[in-house]
């Protein structure tokens, strides 16, 4: 999967056919906040979502980023893939 860190949108950026799918975040010391999901409004995808916010925390804890995850879905995420538990800040329970 081509993933592209679309900085001045602030949002990770990848395609699916035709399609654009995206992941919007803020940063701010070390911690980027993952704030929403962005697919067209047709798509339904779950595993290509989940395959997509992989390939962000491999990113993220490339960069040593801590993650917080804003959106539920994203805590979904977490919770069934407790191996990126590591990439939260300290603190944050889910």
């Amino acid at each position: 999967m081509d993933i592209k860190d679309n900085t001045f949108a602030r949002q990770f950026e990848t395609t699916i056919g035709e399609e654009l799918i995206s992941v919007e975040y803020s940063f701010q010391e070390k911690k980027i906040f993952l704030t929403k999901i962005n697919t067209p409004e047709s798509f339904e995808d779950e595993i290509f979502i989940d395959s997509f916010l992989k390939a962000i925390m491999e990113i993220a804890e490339e960069r040593k980023f801590r993650v917080v995850p804003i959106l539920p879905r994203i805590v979904l995420f977490f919770k069934k893939n407790p191996i990126y538990k590591e990439l939260l800040p300290p603190g944050i329970r889910l």
